[in-house]
C-alpha cells in the first residue's frame, strides 16, 4: 500500500510542475490594445523543448509575420542549454512556426491586411505536455492612450485602498 501512495504523490508532483505560464510579455498589454486572442501550438525541436523546461525563453520582442499563407513567430528568444545542444548548431532566435486552424490563419491574415492589425505574442504556456502559445489581434497605442490607461490603472488602485479603509473603519 505505502508503493502505491508514493506513486500517486509522484504523479501529483509532475502534474503541477508541467502545468502554468512559462513566459508573459506584458510590455505588449502596454503598447497595445489587444482585441482577439488566440491559441496556437508551437513548431519547436527537442533543444528548444528542454531549454523551456529549463526557463530559457523570452518573449518580449515577439511578433507574427505572414508568410506563403502561414503564420510565423520572429523575435523570440530560446536560449541554447549547453548539454542538451551538442549535437545541433542552435539559432536562439530563428522563426518558429505557429499551429494554428486554417480558418484562424484565413482570419488573422484578413485582419492584417485590412485592418493594418500586428499578431503579438502575449504568453506562453504549458497545456498538458505541449507548450501553447497565445497570440493577439493588436493595434499600437499612442503616448495619450498609455498615460490614460495609466491615469485608470492608479484610479482602479486608489479605489480599492479607500474600499479597503473604509471597510476596516465600518
Amino acid at each position: 500500500m505505502a508503493k502505491n501512495s508514493s506513486n500517486k504523490a509522484g504523479k501529483d508532483k509532475g502534474k503541477g510542475a508541467a502545468g502554468g505560464t512559462i513566459a508573459l510579455n506584458k510590455r505588449a498589454r502596454h503598447e497595445y490594445h489587444l482585441e482577439e486572442r488566440y491559441e496556437a501550438g508551437l513548431a519547436l525541436q527537442g533543444w528548444e523543448l528542454k531549454a523551456i523546461r529549463a526557463g530559457r525563453a523570452n518573449i518580449g520582442d515577439s511578433y507574427a509575420v505572414v508568410l506563403h499563407g502561414e503564420i510565423f513567430l520572429i523575435g523570440s528568444q530560446i536560449t541554447p542549454l549547453i548539454s542538451a545542444s551538442t549535437h545541433v548548431v542552435a539559432d536562439d532566435r530563428r522563426s518558429r512556426k505557429l499551429l494554428l486552424h486554417r480558418h484562424e490563419i484565413d482570419n488573422l491574415i484578413g485582419r492584417v491586411q485590412r485592418d493594418g492589425y500586428t499578431i503579438v505574442l502575449t504568453a506562453l504556456y504549458w497545456k498538458g505536455s505541449k507548450v501553447k502559445a497565445e497570440v493577439a489581434l493588436a493595434k499600437g497605442k499612442q503616448a495619450h492612450d498609455k498615460r490614460e490607461a495609466s491615469k485608470d490603472r492608479d484610479w482602479a488602485r486608489e479605489k480599492q485602498r479607500l474600499l479597503r479603509r473604509h471597510n476596516k473603519d465600518a
